[in-house]
């Protein structure tokens, strides 16, 4: 294993990179230069797929430019002198040029791969509509007549129906589309998803007007989470033309929903974000969800016509570090407002859990065992506040601490002041007797006085105080209220059976460890 060990290719991920460029409009030879500047820094960087703007190489605001010859062919000249450079560079690089075949001019997106092009998708979806006019300079790729084109010496795989496979890392599979493509209702990327691809690549160009960029982020995250797949967006930088327009050079990389790398928008400097793409999650995830393989057998015909492009990517060498960010705590937002944000869920959603449960089965009374710890007091806030929703009187809580041989004086007073506090109905129940029949009866070495506290010694605890919870609630017409928290069912920490692991109901059991000190805070706050 060696080094591969410590490269992310070895561990499901890939490296992806958006890169904005400055340009100059009608300057191919500026903007292939600036354009391999940045290809070598991903490649520097250790990046498997470089992505660049909408006609990066010609510039987009152009406009009756277009079809003068002299640019044309520059940016055709531009793009194989690209290629050629290719040859010593990392990544899969996807940049944007006016292309003409069959008598036709198309806005492309041109995939290279070390000194080859692998294929050319045409854009789908021309605006002609407010600030746009691209029907009046472009063909749409829908009317296009072949699916092979001649370019630069050889045949290449032209049209919107291409998937480019790398053989050599499972689940790198790359579609491409262009701008517009996406804010339509089915783009072609969805299709391509359906089909397998999980890296969704779009070259835009996309002028900034007041509010767009919050609906670009929409559109991103939308389509990045309904096609399970990474979506990387790119948008002109500086240099594109202000006569009309104006730009941002906003990009985006976004993994089933999630952003991951964001560019600074209006920079005057060109940008290179990176992400590090988890391809392994979104096969499993879309291995679980069935509801996207039933998508993609509904659309079967269009699935099948997709044309797969394979390659064999050749991975860095040596070491290529994640740099994936992971929050320490992932159940607990760091961002304030998005914590307080998902414990209004979650509290809520333990309520309305407990509450339904309540009404269903005709129960009216709540036994819960209260230690003084964050797991116990959270449970019965919960019940408290369950019990006002339903218009019952707290007292129908019946709520009991159960002091064992290491309760400490600390934990004990708080579960009294708390049970106080809510107006709770409280008991105590001293557990040690019963434990120390147990131990006798079981012939447990702490029975004789030898100081074993092994895991039996604290099974027999957390036993009989679920012993005695269950008996309470056959005595009272009530139910068991569990206290445990998701971390502990994980680990597996809990007393299996009879102990703490039982409950005929548990309003903790999907919240972790780390939130629920935090659900305690919000709701003492609000």
């Amino acid at each position: 294993m060696g080094d591969r060990f410590y490269s992310l290719y070895s561990h499901g991920f890939i490296r992806a990179a958006v890169c904005v460029p400055s340009l100059r409009v009608a300057d191919p030879a500026f903007n292939l230069e600036r354009t391999l500047g940045l290809a070598r820094q991903a490649s520097q960087a250790g990046v498997a797929v470089a992505l660049f703007p909408e006609l990066g190489l010609s510039a987009y605001s152009n406009e009756d430019l277009f079809h003068q010859d002299a640019l044309l062919d520059a940016s055709q000249a531009a793009v194989g002198r690209l290629v050629k450079e290719s040859e010593a560079l990392t990544p899969v690089l996807i940049v944007g040029a006016p292309l003409r075949f069959d008598g036709r001019l198309f806005n492309c997106a041109v995939v290279v791969y070390r000194g080859r092009v692998l294929g050319l998708t045409p854009k789908t979806y021309l605006p002609n509509y407010r600030e746009f006019y691209e029907k009046r300079q472009f063909t749409s790729g829908r009317h296009a007549v072949s699916r092979e084109v001649a370019f630069l010496g050889e045949q290449v795989p032209f049209g919107n129906d291409l998937i480019f496979e790398a053989s050599t890392i499972e689940g790198f599979k790359l579609h491409v589309e262009i701008c517009e493509d996406v804010w339509t209702p089915i783009p072609p990327s969805s299709f391509a998803a359906l089909a397998g691809a999980t890296v969704l690549a779009n070259l835009s160009a996309s002028n900034i007007t007041i509010g767009k960029a919050d609906y670009r982020r929409s559109l991103c995250a939308a389509q990045s989470g309904k096609c399970v797949a990474a979506y990387m967006y790119s948008a002109a930088g500086p240099g594109e033309s202000t006569t009309d327009l104006a730009w941002d050079g906003h990009a985006l990389i976004y993994e089933n929903g999630d952003l991951l790398a964001e560019a600074e928008r209006f920079a005057e400097r060109e940008q290179m974000i990176t992400a590090d793409l988890d391809l392994e999650r979104l096969l499993q995830d879309r291995m679980r969800l069935t509801s996207f393989n039933d998508s993609a057998s509904e659309h079967r015909e269009r699935v099948q016509a997709v044309r797969r492009i394979p390659f064999e990517f050749r991975a860095p060498k040596g070491e290529v570090g994640l740099q994936r960010h992971v929050e320490r705590f992932p159940y607990a937002p760091s961002d304030a407002r998005e914590r307080d944000q998902r414990c209004f869920e979650a509290y809520n959603i333990q309520v309305h859990g407990l509450l339904k449960r309540l009404a269903s089965t005709g129960t009216k009374r709540i036994v819960i065992g209260v230690s003084g710890g964050l797991d116990s007091t959270q449970a019965v806030i919960v019940a408290a506040r369950t019990m006002d929703r339903m218009k019952l009187p707290r007292a129908n809580i019946l709520a009991y601490t159960m002091p064992g041989f290491a309760t400490s004086d600390l934990t004990l007073a708080n579960a009294r002041k708390l049970m106080s506090a809510l107006g709770v109905t409280a008991g105590e129940i001293d557990i040690r007797p019963a434990c120390t029949q147990m131990f006798k009866d079981i012939g447990h070495p702490f029975a004789r006085g030898e100081q074993v506290y092994d895991v039996t010694f604290e099974n027999v605890q957390a036993g009989e105080r679920t012993s005695h919870l269950f008996r309470l609630a056959n005595l009272n017409q009530a139910l068991v209220l569990g206290t445990g928290d998701l971390s502990e069912l994980a680990l597996g920490w809990m007393t299996y059976g009879v102990g703490d692991h039982m409950s005929h109901y548990n309003v903790n059991c999907s919240v972790s460890k780390t939130l629920i000190q935090h659900l305690i805070r919000w709701v003492a706050a609000s």
